[in-house]
């Protein structure tokens, strides 16, 4: 089975000196891939001369005329970059030229442009982000992340039922625990949106487990946690910030004097072992779930690791059949509420 990914080369803080350096790694490495790099054509064949490296059949590019800014208004976007790079690797997926799309572009401006261009799977209203963060037990899948602020009951409903599919699919769990993030476990506690969601899912073949709080994430309570995107987006950047603390305070800590730095020494393959852990790079690559097609969207400032990281959750989803599995589940679901009708 080969498959065809395609790369915005020109989104994210560091545009081709990434996303080209990780397409070539991801090429030796895997031999049913092709990419296809989206942008202006003398950047990215400049990068690639850099590396040695030139278009064959399994690597291409696509000449695109514009670029969408970092700090561009998604409807700026998407009314006025109709050749950007990111709109031009969308449009691949949309024409069945690519299975997916990686970007490090602009969040709001890729969403928008995805949903508009892909269109979302009947009966989603709205797409969602959807990454992993570690956590006691092997990791978490959080959604949303940042796509929606406002959100009712049903939105959140139907984030869960795109969670627990895309958990089943890439970790191979046939029926994923999910959990609704809320300010305590107890029934009585939360807003009336995130209390008529436990109700929408507690009547549901959905494996709803209850609600769950923020520590619960990174114990691996369950298998998805289910938020609105503020809240979601919060909780990932906090965590982030956490991390970093930790690894800063280490540092200082075991550089203090000879004597730390002789402990640093002897721990340090305990470190090694924590970082690599914690490494936000390894979960790089959020999902956009609910679309007639694949988009991964990668950290804007991911390096060359990360980005590739970020491809390789695209694989996983097209080979899993994402979409499609989403579509089947929602469709299970719908007839199940026309029975109990």
């Amino acid at each position: 089975m080969s498959y065809t990914i395609a790369l915005d080369a020109m989104g994210g803080d560091y545009g081709v000196h990434v996303v080209v350096p990780a397409a070539l790694r991801m090429l030796a490495a895997d031999s049913a891939l092709k990419l296809v790099l989206v942008g202006d054509e003398s950047s990215i064949s400049g990068e690639l001369r850099r590396h040695g490296a030139d278009i064959n059949e399994s690597l291409l590019i696509r000449h695109a005329t514009q670029v969408v800014e970092m700090d561009e208004s998604p409807a700026q976007a998407l009314r006025g970059k109709k050749d950007s790079s990111m709109r031009v690797a969308i449009n691949l997926v949309k024409q069945g030229e690519a299975d997916a799309c990686v970007s490090a572009g602009n969040t709001g401006a890729l969403m928008a442009t995805a949903r508009f261009v892909l269109k979302t799977l009947p009966g989603i209203d709205r797409p969602a982000l959807i990454s992993t963060v570690p956590a006691m037990k092997g990791h978490t899948h959080i959604l949303d992340l940042g796509a929606n602020v406002d959100v009712s009951a049903e939105h959140l409903f139907q984030f869960a039922v795109m969670g627990s599919v895309l958990t089943s699919a890439v970790d191979n769990i046939d029926s994923p625990t999910v959990g609704l993030l809320n300010i305590g476990e107890e029934e009585m506690k939360g807003n009336e949106c995130i209390k008529d969601a436990a109700r929408l899912l507690s009547s549901s073949e959905i494996n709803y487990v209850g609600f769950v709080e923020g520590n619960d994430i990174y114990k691996g309570t369950v298998d998805v946690v289910v938020c609105d995107g503020f809240i979601g987006n919060v909780a990932l950047k906090s965590s982030e910030g956490v991390a970093k603390m930790i690894s800063n305070a280490l540092k200082e800590e075991f550089s203090r004097n000879w004597l730390t730095k002789f402990a640093a020494l002897v721990a340090m393959p305990v470190l090694k072992a924590f970082r690599n852990k914690f490494d936000p790079r390894r979960h790089n690559g959020a999902s956009m779930v609910g679309l007639k097609g694949i988009v991964v969207k990668s950290h804007g400032g991911a390096d060359t690791f990360a980005f590739e990281n970020a491809i390789k959750e695209a694989i996983l989803e097209v080979k899993k059949d994402v979409p499609k599995r989403i579509d089947a589940q929602l469709h299970s679901l719908l007839l199940e509420k026309r029975c109990a009708v």
